[in-house]
């Protein structure tokens, strides 16, 4: 849980984050850089009161602070390419949590925005 109370919500990433201690500020500000790196054209927002990167007009990855860990969403849980990168994780159907007591896997956070980035690609083709 956050320390932010129920009835405020953030209306930007900068926002979002402001309201966590400082040690959470900094891995939630290395996930946001990451991403921002990996899709510089991406647009920020809060979307199901998270921090979320829309690129293309679609909501490409969403992360969030908990007590104990940074959930990060989509994750590719049941891709098979992923599943040695995942596995010291714990994963639920589609999400990630990344301890909050360990470094943040950022070059894992990239492979996964990437891959997101190709899977809408695919199904704009379709």
């Amino acid at each position: 849980m956050d320390n932010r109370t129920k009835n405020a919500k953030p209306a930007s990433i900068g926002e979002y984050i402001a309201g966590f201690p400082p040690e959470v500020q900094q891995a939630l500000e290395q996930v946001r850089a990451t991403i921002r790196k990996t899709v510089p054209d991406a647009q920020e927002a809060i979307r199901y009161a998270m921090p979320t990167f829309i690129h293309q007009g679609h909501n490409l990855v969403h992360f969030a602070a908990f007590k104990r860990h940074i959930g990060f969403y989509p994750a590719p849980t049941g891709n098979k390419s992923f599943e040695a990168a995942l596995a010291g994780y714990k994963t639920g159907r589609g999400s990630v949590q990344f301890p909050l007591d360990k470094p943040m896997p950022l070059e894992l956070i990239v492979r996964i925005t990437e891959y997101e980035i190709r899977r809408w690609e695919q199904k704009k083709k379709i």
